[in-house]
């Protein structure tokens, strides 16, 4: 199945993070290399992008206003209006070569971002809850790559990736503590022609995967069996998140990163959104409560 379109042709050196905002109406995406964060309208079809400081690497709207934004080396409230920033709390300060990748809020409005090691490539970085109050607690450890962070319709399970590892793994999630327990592999993507990155919940209990350097983005049914694959006329999709008002549109992120003159002359949507309905509707992200 292919019916992408294109929403937006932003060149993205690194489009990631990409999550809907029902309290503005806008898909909202970052540009963790082009140090951009972008905000597209579908009502209206107007987009814009503000210059962050430094790589936003995922994000969240928060209920009382701006965002809780986890850079590379840090989390902080963010006002992208005015480029207020307040640091929150160092992430992995004593070690050089890992930054903060993807995260997403659970259903109680608490942040979960991970880490990456983007020199070694050890698995020495590690997944952090961040609390409302400001308070950051590490929940896994040993990560080389931390993606595809999610939550089930009613919060009881996480999923999460690992992307080396090429399985997306199912915890379960304590609701009143926001720890996880009872790791088990969800899916095993050895055979995809991708790496698990990004990932989506829809209300019927699905998946959906944005393989990186797979060309696709998959479904992966409660069962964890693919049940669904949509092509994409990219190299590296990144991310995806369930917007519009009937919340059925699934909007796609792609990267350039990595990827030479001669490939990019092949693909020139690389680094766009890209859009598709898939016929079936998503889940609204819980806003950071803090």
């Amino acid at each position: 199945m292919s019916d992408v379109q294109l929403v937006h042709h932003a060149q993205n050196l690194h489009g990631e993070g990409v999550l809907w905002n029902p309290a503005d109406g806008a898909v909202w995406w970052t540009d963790i290399f082009g140090e951009r964060l972008w905000r597209h309208i579908p009502a209206t079809g107007h987009t814009e992008s503000f210059v962050t400081p430094g790589k936003l690497c995922c994000f969240a709207p928060r209920k009382t206003g701006g965002l809780v934004a986890a850079f590379s080396d840090r989390l902080a409230t963010y006002d992208p209006a005015t480029g207020a920033e307040e640091t929150i709390a160092p992430f992995e300060p004593d070690n050089p070569h890992t930054r903060l990748n993807d995260g997403r809020t659970d259903r109680q409005g608490r942040l979960i971002a991970g880490g990456m090691n983007e020199g070694t490539g050890e698995a020495d970085s590690t997944v952090v809850r961040l609390d409302p109050d400001g308070t950051v607690t590490t929940i896994i450890t040993g990560v080389t790559c931390a993606n595809s962070t999610c939550f089930s319709k009613n919060g009881r399970t996480m999923f999460f990736a690992d992307t080396p590892q090429k399985t997306i793994r199912a915890y379960d999630y304590n609701l009143a503590m926001g720890a996880v327990s009872g790791e088990r592999v969800h899916a095993d993507m050895t055979g995809e022609p991708g790496l698990p990155d990004g990932s989506c919940v829809d209300e019927d209990g699905g998946v959906w995967n944005a393989e990186w350097e797979g060309r696709r983005v998959v479904r992966i049914a409660p069962d964890g069996a693919i049940d669904r694959v949509i092509d994409v006329p990219v190299w590296k999709p990144t991310c995806c998140a369930f917007g519009g008002d009937d919340l059925a549109t699934l909007y796609i992120t792609t990267s350039r990163l990595g990827t030479d003159e001669a490939a990019l002359a092949n693909e020139p949507l690389a680094g766009a959104l890209l859009a598709v309905r898939p016929g079936v509707r998503g889940l609204e992200d819980t806003p950071f409560a803090g």
